[in-house]
């Protein structure tokens, strides 16, 4: 353990602060407009725009890095971030906004290829599984301590942003400095798409609702609680405590997931998610220390619902085709994280910001739709399933990003299906 933070360190530290200035600006972006009674549809839209950035970038960050390598790929990227931040300060045009906010989200999957792709080449498949675990921890504990220093802010005004700013800025230091640089590169598998919409429709389809839950509560949870009338300082402490719920349920749930049916285990994690999303949705005000009780347990529940959804899904597909599978999901869960803020956006100037619940509450009921025919693990599974439970901290840190860094494939099986080339950079 130690050995792996040590060799790792710089690229555990580079995460932390990248992770720590995306959280504070998520919830800064959605508290400020809120601030200026901008309406729920235009932040959904610049929540929407962050979301599809992360697809686009999958296709853009692959490129970069095999131009120009895995430093200069992600210092490009941070500098790009780090102009944009800042350019929330010299204007409130909306539109500009969501450019912006489209722009941050594509350099910000760069950087999640980029360090994920380089953990992933720098580890042995020994200890990959633990690699992967500080590396999810630190996003993790980057998205909380950026809610927490939201509490430290007395106004959302320009010293926020230049926080943020910092953040990024900061984050180049370590893997600037840092001496592993002898990454390979790898070409991406194909997508298959059309395969797997006829083999696992539902799992797709699961995937996409759970993407529209977790992109609207990242995107508009700030507006639900300024509507409650929470002050900014109960605000990053509220998104603080529920960012920090997915963290804790990660260990129960992947014991869960290797000793129980996974299909079921869903339905269940589905329909207590309904149960608890509920008094959020139909009280119109709660007590303070209740509502962070409940979205405690609403984001742990929510939270756990994506690595079930992977592991259901590589249960029912063969180990040749696992990395385009990932790619998939992937893709999937962006689309939905793209499209649920719009569509909560767009309910709350009618239905006030209880309506973010009622969705999540419908996701649920989706979800559990979802599961309710798709075939058991074994029922037409492949002989190595299951596969081991993988996390996901979600909103910028949907991890693992980059296919052939998920620490649940066998190294025979990337390098099966993933073509080897000579170079230095790497991914997706």
């Amino acid at each position: 353990m130690k050995k792996t933070l040590g060799v790792f360190f710089p690229l555990y530290t580079t995460t932390l602060l990248m992770l720590l200035g995306a959280g504070l600006l998520t919830t800064y972006i959605s508290l400020r407009l809120a601030s200026i009674n901008v309406s729920g549809t235009l932040i959904g839209a610049i929540v929407a725009a962050n979301y599809l950035g992360l697809v686009i970038g999958g296709k853009v960050g692959h490129f970069l890095i095999a131009r120009v390598g895995h430093i200069r790929a992600y210092v490009s990227c941070a500098g790009i971030i780090t102009a944009a931040v800042l350019a929330h300060g010299l204007t409130e045009y909306i539109p500009v906004w969501v450019v912006l906010r489209l722009i941050i989200g594509l350099c910000m999957m760069c950087q999640y290829m980029v360090l994920e792709s380089w953990l992933n080449d720098q580890s042995e498949s020994n200890q990959r599984g633990m690699v992967f675990g500080f590396y999810m921890a630190a996003s993790y504990l980057g998205m909380s301590l950026g809610q927490l220093v939201l509490m430290l802010q007395t106004s959302l005004g320009i010293s926020t942003l230049l926080l943020i700013a910092l953040c990024f800025s900061l984050c180049l230091v370590p893997i600037a400095l840092t001496t592993r640089t002898n990454a390979r590169h790898l070409s991406p598998a194909p997508m298959e798409l059309r395969y797997f919409v006829s083999a696992i429709p539902r799992v797709l389809a699961a995937m996409l609702f759970i993407g529209m839950a977790v992109g609207a509560f990242y995107g508009l949870a700030p507006v639900y609680t300024s509507k409650q009338g929470l002050s900014t300082q109960q605000t990053g402490l509220f998104m603080a405590i529920a960012i920090f719920a997915g963290l804790v349920a990660q260990l129960p749930l992947s014991w869960l997931s290797d000793h129980y049916n996974r299909t079921r285990l869903m339905q269940i994690n589905a329909f207590l998610l309904i149960i608890a999303a509920l008094p959020l949705a139909l009280l119109p005000q709660i007590d303070f220390h209740m509502l962070l009780m409940l979205g405690f347990i609403v984001s742990m529940l929510q939270f756990t619902l994506y690595p079930l959804a992977v592991a259901l899904a590589n249960d029912l597909i063969e180990p040749k085709r696992r990395v385009s599978l990932a790619a998939c999901l992937l893709m999937a869960f962006g689309v939905g994280a793209s499209i649920g803020p719009l569509i909560v956006g767009a309910l709350i100037p009618f239905l006030d910001g209880n309506i973010l619940y009622a969705f999540i509450a419908v996701c649920g009921m989706l979800i559990m739709t979802c599961g309710k025919n798709t075939p058991k693990a074994g029922s037409q599974g492949v002989p190595d399933a299951p596969v081991p439970h993988c996390a996901m901290p979600g909103s910028q840190s949907n991890a693992p990003l980059s296919p052939s860094s998920q620490p649940t494939f066998n190294e025979p099986i990337i390098h099966e299906t993933i073509t080897t080339t000579k170079q230095t950079p790497l991914e997706q």
